[in-house]
C-alpha cells in the first residue's frame, strides 16, 4: 500500500512550460521541499535559480535535447556538461527518435553513452516518447538504455501525442535489463495513476499535479 508520503518521495516535480518565469520556478522549489519530492525537474536555464533559492537541500533534475530530442549529440553533450557546472543533480535526456525509427540503434546508444560520460556519477534517465514507438522499438530501447549505462528510462516529455500508460510501463519492467529503473512521466492526472505506475515497476514520477492534488 503506498502513502501519499511514498509517492511524494518519488515524485519529480516538475514545470517545464515554456511560459515558466523565475518566480514559478522558486515556488516550484518550496513545494518541492516542503512535500519531500524526489526532485524538481525544470528548464536548464533555470538551474542557477533554483539552486541558488533551495541550496544544496533539493536535487535539481534538468532536460537535455527537450523536446524533440533530434540535436546533434554534441549540442547535447555541450548542455549537459553545462548544466551540470550550473547545479544540475540529475539530467533527463531525449534520445534522437528518428534514428531510432531508421534503425540507427549504434547512433542511439553512443549519443547515451556520451551523455552518460559528461554525467558523471549524476543520474541519467533516458526520455524515449513511448507515443511515437512500437513495442518493438520500447524493447530496442530498454535494452539500448541498459548498454550504454543509464540509469532510467523514461517513457515521455509530456509534450507529445500522449504520455504515461500501464502497457508501457509494464512492458519496460517487463524488459529493462538489472539496474536500470523506470520514470513514468506525462499524463499523471491523479493519485490512483501515481500509485498503479508505482505498482507496475516505476521507481519515479514525472508530473506537475500530484503536489497540488494532495495539497487539496
Amino acid at each position: 500500500m503506498y502513502t501519499n508520503e511514498d509517492i511524494l518521495k518519488a515524485c519529480d516535480h516538475t514545470l517545464l512550460k515554456q511560459e515558466a518565469t523565475p518566480d514559478q520556478i522558486k515556488a516550484l522549489c518550496d513545494e518541492a521541499l516542503e512535500y519531500n519530492c524526489a526532485s524538481v525537474c525544470i528548464p536548464p536555464c533555470y538551474i542557477e535559480t533554483a539552486r541558488a533559492h533551495a541550496g544544496d537541500a533539493l536535487t535539481i533534475c534538468t532536460v537535455i535535447g527537450f523536446p524533440n530530442g533530434n540535436m546533434t549529440t554534441a549540442s547535447k553533450v555541450f548542455e549537459t556538461k553545462d548544466s551540470i557546472e550550473k547545479g544540475a543533480d540529475e539530467i533527463d535526456m531525449v534520445i534522437n527518435i528518428g534514428m531510432l525509427k531508421a534503425g540507427c540503434d549504434d547512433y542511439v546508444r553512443d549519443e547515451i553513452k556520451q551523455i552518460k560520460e559528461a554525467c558523471g556519477d549524476h543520474i541519467l534517465k533516458v526520455i524515449i516518447e513511448t507515443c511515437l514507438l512500437s513495442d518493438e522499438e520500447k524493447v530496442r530501447m530498454c535494452r539500448i538504455v541498459g548498454e550504454a549505462g543509464a540509469d532510467f528510462i523514461k517513457t515521455s516529455t509530456g509534450f507529445s501525442t500522449g504520455g504515461a500508460n500501464e502497457h508501457d510501463v509494464k512492458l519496460f519492467a517487463d524488459n529493462v535489463p538489472e539496474g536500470v529503473k523506470i520514470k513514468a512521466a506525462g499524463g499523471i492526472a491523479t493519485l490512483d495513476d501515481a500509485v498503479r505506475f508505482l505498482e507496475l515497476g516505476a521507481s519515479r514520477l514525472g508530473t506537475s499535479r500530484i503536489v497540488k492534488l494532495i495539497k487539496g
